[in-house]
């Protein structure tokens, strides 16, 4: 076992071999994959664990990421108790669309709140695998990324006093404002951009879901949609400026508009509820290069931010805890570090997939509404090409599953 040189609470350094900035489904995976091959590693977050474990976010998991959960001991929880989706359902035109893409190809996707795969994560990681966790740390700074030996140097939220943790690596994982992707010397960092120019109301609705899965509204008045969380609770979207005010949608406002937007023949009316969440995300993306510097590795929305327009986020996020954990390990406990060296290139080409295929999907939902007849008339050729194209069919369904053999 690979420990740490002093204890936490001693006032000498700490040595740990990882130190991971940030305990959100990146950096938590990060420090279950360590703690199971005896690797010791300190975990800091700026938040409360009772914050990080109610905190709303994204709820649908692509089937291969959570075989990747699943084999390293993380997704005992989530198996037996997410929902399984093996379609969704595309409205516009006042008719409904069924995308049937399990019976295409056999895989599906979970439905599992990001909240209660935290919750599974924080638990299995300090109360099972034994690892070291700060909640509340404030002011945290990376130092001498460019050396064999960085530091992380937090304020201790009980005592009040700073610590310094010396490490052999730094897994930045905190997010698109935390300190490891501000610790990137800038004249080495390029970040790649887009905004979409519009804005998406994000609601979280006590209702059940009105329909038994993800539902597209492509409409004149803006996109909607319908993302199930659970039997009690639904996810809604609705189109809206940037920079929107929530206050602007009020109660009757939200429901008459997603009433409009996801209405078609034949389908019931929506189940309503009360509210309990409202706020205004600007839709953009942005990819950080290089996800490395120094000794100091990247993941997560640190590293790259999809907009929730294809529910990647939290996929990629995983995707870059397994090849980051399992490098860590290997260069470690094998000195092997091959796979450090090609984390970045191979985290990448998902990233960048993923990022295209948002903006194609951007196009299909904001056409309608876009004021550009000739957008209007090819995010419509685009639906309708779905349900008239095998072809067409097999490479969405691949694209929104994330199941390329290669990227």
């Amino acid at each position: 076992m690979i420990h740490a040189s002093s204890p936490a609470d001693s006032d000498a350094p700490q040595h740990v071999p990882v130190v991971v900035v940030g305990a959100g489904p990146a950096g938590l995976t990060i420090g279950n994959i360590l703690r199971a091959a005896s690797v010791d590693c300190l975990v800091l977050e700026t938040e409360t664990r009772e914050f990080i474990e109610q905190r709303p976010r994204a709820g649908v998991i692509e089937e291969w990421a959570v075989r990747g959960l699943e084999k390293r001991g993380l997704a005992r929880n989530l198996l037996d108790r997410a929902e399984l989706h093996t379609s969704c359902e595309f409205r516009f035109d006042q008719e409904r669309y069924r995308f049937h893409y399990g019976e295409m190809t056999g895989s599906h996707h979970f439905v599992y709140p990001q909240p209660l795969l935290v919750t599974d994560l924080v638990r299995e990681y300090a109360d099972v695998r034994g690892g070291e966790i700060r909640f509340g740390v404030r002011d945290v700074e990376v130092q001498d990324i460019d050396t064999d030996r960085p530091s992380v140097s937090y304020t201790c939220q009980e005592t009040g006093e700073q610590r310094v943790v010396h490490c052999d690596f730094v897994a930045g994982c905190d997010g698109a404002r935390g300190v490891t992707r501000a610790s990137l010397p800038p004249e080495r960092v390029r970040v790649a951009r887009h905004d979409y120019g519009i804005g998406w109301l994000a609601l979280l609705a006590e209702a059940p879901p009105s329909a038994d899965c993800v539902l597209f509204g492509c409409h004149g008045n803006g996109f909607a949609g319908q993302m199930p969380r659970s039997p009690e609770v639904t996810r809604y979207y609705l189109q809206c400026p940037p920079g929107d005010d929530p206050e602007n949608w009020p109660h009757e406002r939200v429901w008459a508009e997603l009433r409009q937007r996801l209405g078609a023949a034949g389908v019931p009316p929506l189940t309503e509820g009360r509210l309990i969440e409202k706020r205004v995300l600007d839709m953009h993306d942005y990819v950080v290069e290089p996800m490395v510097h120094g000794r100091l590795y990247l993941a997560g929305d640190a590293a790259h931010l999809v907009a929730p327009i294809a529910a990647k986020g939290m996929n990629l996020a995983l995707h870059d805890a397994f090849l980051l954990g399992d490098a860590l390990v290997d260069r470690l406990t094998d000195g092997d570090d091959s796979g450090l060296g090609g984390y970045a290139e191979a985290c990448l080409r998902r990233v960048w997939d993923y990022q295209e295929f948002s903006q194609w999907l951007a196009e299909v939902f904001h056409g309608a509404a876009s004021g550009d007849p000739y957008r209007a008339g090819t995010s419509i050729a685009r639906l309708r090409r779905l349900f008239s194209s095998p072809v067409s069919a097999a490479a969405f369904a691949e694209r929104y599953l994330g199941t390329a053999e290669r990227y």
